[in-house]
């Protein structure tokens, strides 16, 4: 596996990979892999021909009280998992590589970006959009993938590809789930034991949403009322959001009809977790 740490250098082996006739997959990440990056990158190896996965914990997505400072890291262990499945390169770079000194240009998905997260994180998802384009025009990729388990994100994503006409796919892959139900997340190792057992509360009220509909019910007020019951049984949980909304423009919706995105965010203790499902069908 090639490890490449600067922004020309990405960007030459990205021309001369594609001049090669080779397709390029990408995988971002902020590192700290775990089995839900990894399934990203295996697909990501399936279906291209070289792939790259970059690591970069890009701070203009935090806010000034959040876990810029701590947030998880393993680089030595990140390679090897990354070396073992046979990954082309690693793009490492370093914060002055992606932000170098005067940068003022930042991007912004209108709409989207004020829904679910954005309205408790204002400045999340233009970082976002901000460095998954630099991303995009560094790495030069054919087909970017991403997990569903940050489902705004990836709407973000999509709709600035879309809008900007840039020339690439982008994929996205379902979540994955330790057998007792939690979404995988690197801020999953924040959890204490107890707060790791309340954080299941998630994936059941989710599943419990999904029942309600599978029995008739289409009430967002009494879906809602329900999943909020079951996060707050849990003491060390408090709510950030429940939503049903659109899955494509994340706006809020009065009644399950079609389908329907259920989008949690939670405080567990000081760690904030997400999750969703999908609920109905066309």
């Amino acid at each position: 596996m090639e490890i490449i740490r600067s922004v020309k250098e990405m960007k030459a082996w990205s021309k001369r990979t594609r001049d090669a006739g080779q397709t390029i997959g990408f995988v971002p990440t902020m590192g700290f892999l775990h089995a839900g990056h990894m399934s990203l990158v295996r697909e990501s190896l399936r279906v291209s021909a070289v792939t790259v996965v970059s690591i970069f914990v890009n701070a203009r997505q935090f806010g000034p009280d959040e876990d810029l400072d701590t947030y998880p890291a393993d680089i030595v262990g990140d390679k090897k998992q990354l070396a073992s499945l046979g990954t082309g390169v690693l793009f490492y770079p370093a914060n002055g590589e992606i932000y170098p000194q005067g940068h003022k240009t930042y991007v912004r998905v209108n709409e989207i970006s004020d829904r679910l997260c954005g309205a408790s994180r204002p400045v999340f998802l233009e970082g976002v959009a901000t460095v998954v384009l630099k991303l995009l025009n560094i790495v030069q990729p054919h087909t970017a993938f991403f997990g569903e388990k940050d489902r705004q994100q990836l709407g973000v994503v999509q709709a600035m590809v879309r809008d900007l006409n840039l020339d690439v796919s982008i994929k996205g892959m379902p979540i994955v789930r330790d057998p007792d139900g939690l979404a995988l997340s690197s801020r999953n190792q924040y959890l204490s034991e107890a707060e790791r057992k309340s954080a299941l509360a998630l994936s059941k009220a989710l599943r419990r949403a999904q029942a309600m509909v599978l029995t008739g019910e289409v009430s967002v007020v009494a879906i809602k009322a329900e999943i909020g019951a079951i996060i707050e049984r849990e003491k060390n949980a408090r709510i950030d959001y429940i939503a049903l909304c659109d899955p494509g423009d994340f706006a809020e919706k009065l009644e399950v009809q079609g389908k329907t995105l259920v989008a949690l965010a939670v405080h567990i203790g000081a760690t904030r977790l997400i999750d969703n499902c999908i609920l109905g069908s066309d």
